[in-house]
């Protein structure tokens, strides 16, 4: 037993306590309060419990909600005190905590048994939990949450009776606002908690596992092999390195920290200048967070907001993932002819065979994880049994992951899901106010009414949003705050187009009939027959937004209002990303820059050029199915779109294949367009592909 207790010392204070604790200081281990052996088993048992509620430990949400946010509140004090150790101050927030938490669930039941009326112990528990929920978040994620909550509930509460025209609101008594905001399923511990306890936590949980069990230096190793002999092949290695560990972790900042000290001295001692090194390391890290399976926590949360499974979401998000890294590997190949960067060895001798050999047990957790997805599993279940295959792999891989090993992956999961589920359990308070008071459709019917008919002008309003809100708010705030206020109106827009081309081609129901009549009872002789377009968009405008749902839904295949539903969610959530690489706040950018040793300013606004895709791709969501469509026709957008992105690459860097001149390289605008461009038919993409073919013709000639 003495044995057990020093390995676990050794390895809470090893000076390396492993790949996500020393990769991502920020938002873990804060202190040294965080290489505390009682912490760091109090993680543990926490992690632990939460697997048991998640695997069949029946209780009520509440309750579970309740633990959930306790339980890691004091976490929180512990890991980000206000002073260097949690001290006297912790010590006692930690205590209004427990008290907080045992008596809110104390008088739940008197609470009903009154008709909802409060009695001062219900006051002083509603408000300390929102009171501490406010200042925990404050602590993890920085002040621009805990202002906004503190707004929007004044804001419910009464200031909204001061406010003239459409945001003013007459108000709710501060016991109603107390009430909704703790005990109902919109509140703290609500459906956005409840996916913070299980659908986050256990994939962050199994993100710990695979980097405890290996999986980062096997997922390097491996990108070594494949992309470390071929010109540039430091930086693909960052952006394929990047991507799959991004697969696993779902956090950029961390991603660049933990990737990043390995490949941005690769690619500076390759010969890539360091501002570019940053900048690559910050853009491929930030598509982590978009690559399935565990994308941040965006994947649970469009599952909620939509109402589609967990699994068709991640199906969805794929091929649009593998194009945006493809466009950075892209930026990579191009820069490197541009430098005259020679092929060099991988370093160690690495080849593809010798990675794998060593290294293809860690594959089994994640083939377990997709087998069980698509065999029906629930997701929280299809971890679990993805945890125990990382250990069983691990024994397999050589490095076994011991009693002392699984402890440590349990607290270290813990430990990260810390920030995220203080975040998740506080903005829980901002969608309850934005749904209870309306607010939030009033911001949505605004945007619709900036942008007219135009889904373009939403889009770039959403945009424009993102980023603002990028500045202070972590990406998953960012993404549910817009999804809750524009994606019902990009979701109109897109329905609107897709009514448009069914009158256009002539498809009609009974039901659908009845509703247009409704709007327009003139056109009765056109319905059934194709309608001119300039027509078909008159009559579609006319309608209101409810009249627009009820005939799409009498007039579409569900399969496409699905779609589209998903894929304006989709568009909200790649936008969201951009604060990670976009200044004045680049957080994944400012990472790399301080690991790079550049400018912060400078290494963001290389990444903001790199990450490109960010922007392009989501306008691909908007018109063409590389989202709402099939497989094949997802692939088929997704190729032309690549040859689109190379076009515009070589446009930007004014190299393809060898040097181009500046008549060239506009010309370039041309093949672009033409295979980026929605609604285009096979002969221009070939005609689009023709065109760039010159340039890249041009360039080589002028290389040679």
């Amino acid at each position: 037993m003495s044995s057990f207790f020093d390995r676990l010392r050794a390895s809470v204070q090893a000076d390396s306590p492993g790949p996500i604790e020393e990769r991502d200081p920020g938002t873990l281990i804060a202190s040294e309060a965080g290489r505390n052996l009682p912490v760091f088993l109090y993680a543990a048992a926490v992690g632990l419990i939460h697997v048991a509620f998640n695997l069949g430990l029946l209780l009520p949400d509440l309750w579970v909600g309740v633990f959930h946010f306790a339980s890691l509140g004091l976490l929180a004090l512990m890991l980000h005190p206000v002073g260097r150790t949690a001290g006297w101050g912790e010590a006692l927030l930690g205590l209004f905590l427990l008290l907080a938490a045992v008596g809110l669930l104390a008088l739940e039941g008197p609470l009903y048994e009154r008709g909802l009326q409060f009695s001062l112990a219900d006051w002083l528990v509603c408000l300390l939990i929102v009171m501490l929920a406010i200042e925990l978040v404050r602590r993890t994620a920085g002040w621009l949450i805990p202002l906004l909550v503190v707004v929007l509930l004044a804001y419910a509460s009464g200031w909204g009776a001061n406010l003239p025209g459409v945001f003013g609101f007459p108000g709710l008594r501060t016991e109603t606002v107390l009430y909704r905001a703790v005990y109902t399923s919109e509140g703290l511990f609500g459906t956005i908690a409840r996916i913070s306890w299980s659908y986050v936590f256990m994939f962050v949980l199994l993100g710990a596992f695979l980097v405890r069990s290996g999986a980062g230096d096997f997922i390097i190793a491996l990108a070594r092999a494949v992309a470390g002999r071929v010109a540039g092949g430091p930086g693909l290695v960052a952006v394929a390195s990047s991507g799959l560990m991004g697969s696993i972790t779902g956090s950029a900042v961390a991603n660049t920290a933990s990737t990043g000290v390995i490949t941005i001295p690769l690619m500076k001692r390759a010969g890539f200048p360091a501002r570019f090194a940053g900048g690559v390391e910050a853009a491929a890290s930030t598509g982590g967070q978009l690559m399935p399976p565990v994308m941040g926590a965006g994947a649970f949360l469009m599952a909620n907001f939509t109402g589609l499974s967990y699994l068709d979401i991640i199906a969805a998000a794929l091929i649009p993932a593998l194009l945006y890294f493809l466009s950075l590997a892209l930026f990579v190949r191009v820069r490197a002819g541009k430098l005259g960067l020679e092929p060099q060895d991988a370093g160690e001798g690495e080849t593809i065979a010798r990675a794998l050999r060593r290294g293809w047990p860690l594959l089994l957790p994640l083939a377990v994880l997709v087998g069980m997805l698509v065999a029906g599993f629930t997701p929280v279940y299809a971890a679990a049994c993805a945890m125990l295959a990382t250990v069983a792999g691990s024994w397999l891989s050589g490095r076994r992951m011991g009693l002392v090993a699984v402890i440590e992956a349990l607290s270290n999961g813990t430990r990260a899901m810390v920030p995220t589920a203080m975040l998740l359990i506080a903005i829980g308070l901002v969608v309850n106010v934005l749904t209870t008071t309306g607010i939030g459709n009033t911001l949505s019917i605004m945007i619709a009414q900036w942008a007219g008919s135009s889904l373009l002008i939403a889009l770039v309003l959403v945009a424009l949003a993102s980023l603002i809100l990028g500045m202070g708010l972590p990406v998953t705030a960012a993404y549910i705050v817009l999804a809750a206020v524009s994606a019902p109106t990009l979701f109109g827009l897109m329905l609107q187009a897709e009514l448009v081309q069914a009158l256009v081609e002539g498809q009609i129901t009974p039901l659908a009939r009845e509703a247009l009549l409704l709007a327009a009872p003139a056109v009765d002789g056109l319905l059934g027959q194709p309608m001119p377009p300039d027509q078909a968009q008159v009559l579609v405008a006319a309608m209101t937004p409810e009249l627009q749902r009820t005939t799409a839904e009498a007039l579409l295949d569900p399969a496409v209002l699905a779609g589209s539903l998903l894929a304006a969610h989709m568009i909200i959530f790649w936008l969201s990303q951009d604060s990670n690489v976009t200044p004045p706040v680049a957080l994944a950018a400012f990472t790399a820059a301080g690991i790079a040793g550049t400018r912060p300013m400078a290494t963001g606004f290389t990444a903001w050029k790199l990450a490109k895709g960010l922007y392009l791709i989501p306008l691909l969501f908007a018109y063409t199915p590389l989202v709402s469509g099939d497989w094949s026709q997802a692939l088929q957008v997704a190729v032309f779109a690549l040859f689109g992105l190379y076009a515009l690459v070589g446009l930007l860097e004014g190299w393809l294949e060898g040097p181009l001149a500046w008549p060239v390289r506009l010309s370039l605008i041309i093949p672009a367009g033409l295979l980026m461009w929605p609604d285009l038919d096979l002969f221009l993409r070939l005609l689009g592909l023709l065109a760039l073919s010159v340039p890249v013709a041009f360039g080589i000639l002028r290389r040679a």
